[in-house]
């Protein structure tokens, strides 16, 4: 478990605070590009590790992120003129580009040069994978953007979806490195017989626990869960953190599924999750695929601060349990898809968990170890200036996840060596060996 102060250290992200400095050192996704669909479009008003911006874009159709506040009086942005390549406060005039320039001060005589003299704090941005970046960190020049593989496809093949979640970044994203709880939460309700006999989901739902390894790499951290398969082999199902809040979870098959997710925190109590895949590579067969009639996926979007990509099942609701499916075994947890079943425990420890509670075992030792290596990290940087992992070594980023067998004497990452590379084909590669569960309505079986 974690002390107080341990955990407090990592949850707490606004500015100033030690882990929301080091995450600002990083390019972080802000918004999804359809969120701006065209010029002088609607600003959007987004949270950002504790921060209130403005995303917008102009007339040239760039994108831009800039405080919600105008530095005149202080009116919000949010109700500006998005018009002739600048966002103009409603209240005086004041006119401002993607950069945060004053281009305009019509409430000054025109001989003034005080707008020469006046900037809104702007963050540099990049659009870049359907997603919108921010860099709102301390060097001049910003790093390189991460070298996430699927967002090196072009557009149109990739594929990004965000959704908010109503607790701290940590606890959210330690549930996407957390693969043994996919065996209860998500498929507790399957037995063997369910599935094709020899896949992975035979594999995993013949023995619910896995033992773990978890290895420090140049990106973060690497876990493999291993499970007995036939005889000579394990099921090794394998995923990745990557600095400073990036997951690549291990459904799948590794060399073949192409995914990445994101949990960037709104402030500490809210998160939204960006998750960029390749569609025609993504090799999970989910057991529930998701929203069933009437679950309704997401809401509207609303211009509140926390109303972007909001889902239907949620914690106003209880996730749309369903008590009768949870005792009749129908689903497992009674929520109705795996979305919303993440969703679901992860918000429902509260807004920051308190961690001095917990009374961690074997299948946990991936959260320890990200844990710990994020504390050392935080520190190297807010103490002693050490470049934040990975910062200036975009490639290692292009890493690959999911399940394999190997041999049971095989060397873990010797035997995954070539299946982890990015941009390489593996025409051996069965997606089936997955196995997709047989009875896809339970109450028909």
């Amino acid at each position: 478990m974690l002390s107080t102060e341990e955990n407090e250290y990592l949850t707490e992200t606004g500015p100033g605070t030690p882990t929301g400095s080091f995450m600002r050192e990083y390019w972080l996704p802000a918004m999804i590009s359809t969120e701006l669909p065209g010029p002088d479009c609607d600003p959007v008003r987004v949270m950002m590790l504790g921060e209130q911006l403005i995303g917008f874009r102009d007339s040239e159709g760039r994108p831009g992120l800039i405080a919600n506040l105008c530095p005149h009086r202080g009116a919000s942005l949010f109700f500006g003129r998005n018009e002739e390549s600048g966002l103009r406060c409603v209240y005086h005039g004041w006119k401002f580009d993607v950069d945060g320039n004053c281009v305009d001060m019509p409430n000054e005589p025109a001989e003034s040069n005080f707008k020469s003299r006046i900037k809104a704090s702007a963050y540099p941005v990049k659009e870049y994978g359907g997603m919108i970046w921010v860099y709102m960190g301390s060097r001049e020049v910003p790093p390189p953007l991460p070298g996430i593989e699927a967002a090196a496809y072009d557009e149109g093949e990739y594929r990004v979806q965000a959704t908010l979640r109503e607790c701290n970044w940590l606890q959210a994203l330690e549930g996407d490195i957390d693969t043994v709880h996919a065996a209860f939460l998500h498929g507790g309700q399957y037995k063997p017989e369910y599935y094709p006999e020899g896949t992975f989901n035979y594999y995993e739902s013949s023995q619910r626990f896995a033992r773990f390894l978890a290895l420090d790499t140049e990106y973060g951290c690497l876990y493999g869960a291993g499970r007995p398969a036939d005889p000579g082999r394990t099921y090794w199902r394998v995923g990745q953190f990557m600095f400073p809040f990036w997951t690549q979870p291990a459904p799948g098959l590794l060399g073949y599924k192409i995914l990445s997710t994101c949990w960037v925190p709104l402030d500490d109590h809210h998160t939204l999750s960006y998750t960029i895949t390749v569609p025609s590579r993504d090799s999970y067969n989910p057991k529930n695929p998701g929203p069933p009639p009437g679950q309704g996926g997401f809401l509207p979007n609303t211009t509140d601060w926390f109303g972007r990509f909001r889902t239907a099942a949620n914690l106003e609701n209880d996730f749309l349990l369903d008590r009768d499916a949870q005792r009749k075994m129908l689903k497992y947890s009674g929520v109705q898809n795996i979305m919303a079943e993440d969703h679901a425990v992860q918000a429902s420890m509260g807004p920051v968990l308190d961690r001095t509670i917990e009374h961690l075992g074997t299948s946990d030792l991936m959260i320890l170890r990200v844990r710990q290596r994020m504390i050392e990290a935080v520190r190297e940087w807010s103490e002693h200036k050490s470049p934040p992992p990975a910062l200036d070594t975009p490639d290692v980023y292009g890493i690959r996840c999911g399940g394999v067998f190997l041999p049971e004497d095989q060397d873990l990452m010797e035997g995954i060596e070539d299946l982890v590379k990015p941009f390489v084909d593996h025409p051996e590669l069965d997606p089936a060996i997955v196995g997709g569960v047989k009875y896809l309505d339970l109450s028909k079986r």
